[in-house]
């Protein structure tokens, strides 16, 4: 068995002793933990593993407020856009669940628009006792100069902040995007009303 071998099997073990299946999120039935994604040339989001390095930070762009609403929903009645579901946990360095994680996300309409004025499509939560989010929202749109992303802040009680963005496979935008991150890919599947998607978190802690 190989060293990679060997580790994919760690992680699967660390991973299926933290949560059951009855632990995960659904949507009508179906289990939030989609395949991971993209497996071509682009390095997919690792599962987590001790001695994983922490996700990778970006830049926060021009578009973040601050006060946003505290909820999981972004959604508003008769909003255009593919609906989204993302889901994941929140880890340590060692593979150690994180609760009460704040993940602050904000992103741009169907249109591409950021709103500025309010909060539309802009939210805050904390990860559960075992780490877990979910997110439900739209498929982010595009505007001139990037590829399809959500942003995202991340920071565990009383410590330091993590700034990303989280990526869509699949987008022609991610072949020329000059921050575009393989990393930060999201991995997605269709679901029965939309898009299904899983990220999880490693923060640089013990």
């Amino acid at each position: 068995m190989t060293d990679e071998e060997r580790r994919i099997r760690r992680a699967t073990f660390l991973k299926a002793g933290l949560v059951t299946a009855a632990a995960i999120p659904a949507v009508a039935g179906e289990v939030l933990r989609a395949p991971r994604a993209d497996a071509g040339p682009l390095t997919p989001t690792p599962m987590c593993d001790d001695g994983d390095g922490p996700t990778h930070e970006q830049m926060e762009g021009p578009y973040f407020k601050p006060n946003s609403p505290e909820r999981a929903d972004l959604r508003e009645p008769g909003m255009p856009g593919t609906p989204l579901v993302v889901s994941g946990f929140v880890y340590s360095i060692s593979c150690k669940p994180l609760a009460n994680v704040l993940l602050d996300f904000w992103q741009a309409d169907n249109a591409g628009v950021y709103d500025n004025t309010g909060y539309t499509l802009r939210g805050h939560q904390f990860t559960d006792a075992e780490g877990r989010f979910r997110l439900d929202t739209i498929v982010a749109g595009l505007y001139p100069g990037r590829t399809r992303h959500i942003h995202v802040k991340a920071q565990a009680p009383n410590q330091p902040i993590l700034t990303t963005q989280l990526y869509f496979p699949g987008e022609p935008g991610n072949n020329w995007d000059q921050i575009f991150d393989p990393a930060l890919l999201m991995a997605i599947q269709d679901g029965p009303e939309g898009k299904i998607a899983t990220f999880d978190f490693v923060l640089n802690l013990p």
